[in-house]
């Protein structure tokens, strides 16, 4: 079983719509997404964050249900994948638990290098007998193409925006850089799959 955390900042917005999109786009697949924010709070995802995850392929009743946690050590120590929302995330997530540096990305971010890398290389990457096991040479294999690929011209280009207390469009600016990193994110994590 394949274990993905997502990380943002109040676990009301952009975390609990990355897990939510990725439990979709993964349903038939042996994996655990869930969220946690840096400064979660019980509290429900916002009116518009369940909005976006209806009109983005959430699975039914996901969106309601959702919680806001907040992360500690121990969520994360078992994750084969964490994704931040912004490097902020990121940073808070190594400084929480260093040795998770190498599967730990933004979403973009994971997202860019995947599309940077050659495929052959990451079928090569993708060996062994079960899923975690290709994922993690999978991740190793992009954490490898830091500092070797372009990085973006400004390197908020990696961050997924904040849409909290701001308008639907700013929501809607949220999801249109959230949701092509997740598809990505959920095509990385296929090339895991043993068989393909």
């Amino acid at each position: 079983m394949i274990e993905i955390f997502a990380v943002c900042t109040g676990n009301i917005c952009r975390s609990p719509l990355a897990a939510q999109l990725l439990r979709a786009r993964l349903a038939d697949y042996p994996v655990v997404v869930e969220s946690a924010g840096t400064r979660g709070r019980p509290a429900a995802m916002t009116p518009d964050a369940k909005r976006l995850a209806e009109m983005h392929g959430a699975l039914p009743g996901d969106a309601e249900e959702h919680r806001a946690r907040y992360l500690t050590e121990r969520m994360l120590a078992s994750q084969d994948l964490i994704l931040g929302m912004a490097r902020e995330h990121r940073r808070a997530i190594a400084e929480l638990v260093p040795a998770k540096v190498q599967v730990t990305f933004t979403v973009r971010e994971l997202a860019r290098l995947a599309q940077a890398a050659d495929p052959l290389d990451l079928e090569a990457a993708a060996q062994g007998p079960d899923a975690k096991t290709r994922l993690r040479g999978i991740l190793r294999h992009l954490s490898s193409l830091r500092g070797r690929v372009t990085p973006p011209r400004d390197a908020a280009e990696d961050d997924v925006v904040d849409p909290f207390g701001r308008s639907w469009n700013t929501y809607q600016l949220s999801a249109a850089q959230l949701v092509p990193a997740v598809d990505e994110v959920a095509r990385v994590v296929e090339l895991a799959r043993p068989g393909r």
